[in-house]
């Protein structure tokens, strides 16, 4: 796992390492500050879209192929970024290397989860989720120094030697063994939307996230009283955000597969919720920013673990594609966030950005309770195959999982099931109870 983990790093780190230079992007290519900002959405917008096109390109190879091949993409992508002589061909550049990474990341995450038994499924990926977690805390503090040292150009060649060493070790590391699901196209792919449960969790996904999202991508404007806009402070207050994140994302993994995703989401919303609100009472004091931060971390980077065991155990057998769908919806958030915080910025300024999350996270707390409402509603089907998510989160594959399926699946992947079809897989009995229910 802690392989795989540096896979996620080695391939999520290019997106925040540019995020922190955007002052050496806009004088080294002559744009606008504003235009060069949109590398982090191009590139969010990017792994959006072009992940799961990817993965049904895909779906047929065998795990360890589908990693390496994700992992050259993106290391074509970042050689092009740190030539590009163009602010046009750096997106283009870009573009190209977050179609590896959205391949990647959610293709990690669903090998570690096959490749341990269901009780340890949540502690699986959050450890391979970890790594997304320090790409996003750690790579723009560490674009920061290095770029102001070498340039911009010199640390997306840093970017690269960090994808090649993780090549090697996918080639060292991986086995060769792991089953390869059937193949399925793009609209296979997109069936689980047909399903409210999957929905309503993945809507819940993108609006947590992009509360979180909107003060990380502002961090330098919201808490320049305290910084006085020096870049080493930005990266402190950064490089805090990452030490902590780390832990709480792997802490949430091993909570969830003890009391459930819903609950470790709940308080998750309810502490990002808490601290949006008290942001305005700590940006004068650079001290207090660094304790804010440390704090906000503990669960602002924590919640992918529990959102995707919830989506796994609403339908195990189609777990690739739905850690698909939660991946490009992390990406989506990061690319609303941009947005809907620069909007914040221009009609309230930047101390506004905490009411904004705020709100954000308490709209994401509200779905989160209605996804958990509408899971438990869904009507049983296939007589005693009880399956799904309680009012934790946790899976109970004490049953058939569909009709043509002999057994509980042991692994909450396609490739340790048979193929079921994935429309008569979404009228499965996959749910999540309600607290009284009897396991």
């Amino acid at each position: 796992m802690p392989l795989l983990g540096f896979g996620v790093f080695a391939v999520a780190t290019n997106e925040f390492v540019l995020a922190g230079m955007l002052p050496q992007l806009r004088d080294g290519l002559h744009v606008s500050l504003p235009t060069a900002g949109q590398v982090v959405t191009v590139y969010a917008l990017a792994c959006a879209l072009l992940g799961p096109v990817l993965a049904t390109v895909t779906a047929a190879w065998s795990r360890r192929l589908t990693l390496l091949s994700a992992a050259v993409i993106y290391l074509v992508g970042t050689v092009g970024a740190a030539l590009a002589p163009t602010f046009g061909l750096l997106l283009v550049a870009q573009a190209v290397a977050a179609g590896g990474t959205g391949l990647f990341v959610p293709v990690a995450a669903a090998t570690a989860a096959a490749l341990v038994p269901p009780e340890r499924r949540g502690r699986a990926i959050a450890t391979v989720l970890t790594g997304f977690t320090a790409a996003t805390a750690f790579g723009a503090p560490l674009g920061t120094a290095f770029g102001s040292a070498f340039g911009w150009r010199a640390t997306m060649w840093f970017v690269a030697a960090l994808a090649v060493v993780g090549i090697a070790g996918l080639v060292a590391g991986v086995p060769r063994e792991i089953s390869t699901p059937p193949p399925e196209g793009l609209r296979s792919r997109l069936v689980p939307l047909a399903d409210r449960r999957v929905l309503v969790t993945l809507l819940t996904t993108m609006v947590a996230f992009t509360s979180v999202y909107v003060l990380y991508t502002y961090i330098a404007e919201v808490f320049e009283p305290a910084t006085g806009g020096a870049g080493g402070k930005v990266a402190v207050l950064m490089f805090t955000f990452g030490a902590v994140a780390i832990v709480g994302s792997y802490a949430a993994g091993v909570l969830t597969d003890r009391v459930g995703g819903r609950v470790v989401m709940a308080l998750c919303l309810v502490w990002v919720l808490v601290c949006m609100l008290a942001l305005p009472l700590v940006t004068g004091s650079f001290a207090a920013s660094i304790g804010y931060v440390g704090v906000l971390a503990v669960a602002g980077f924590s919640m992918s673990a529990p959102q995707q065991h919830r989506l796994i155990g609403l339908n195990p057998p189609l777990a690739a594609v739905l850690v698909s769908l939660h991946a490009s919806i992390l990406y989506l958030a990061i690319a609303l966030a941009g947005g809907v915080g620069g909007l914040g910025v221009s009609l309230g300024g930047a101390d506004s950005l905490g009411f904004v999350a705020a709100a954000l996270a308490l709209i994401a707390l509200g779905l989160s309770e209605l996804a958990h409402r509408v899971a438990a509603g869904q009507p049983e089907t296939g007589g005693d195959a009880g399956a799904g998510e309680d009012a934790g989160g946790d899976t109970d594959t004490g049953g058939d999982t569909d009709a043509g399926a002999e057994g509980p699946a042991p692994v909450p992947t396609p490739a340790s099931v048979p193929n079921p079809s994935p429309v008569r897989d979404l009228r499965g009995p996959a749910r999540e109870r309600a607290p009284g229910d009897a396991p």
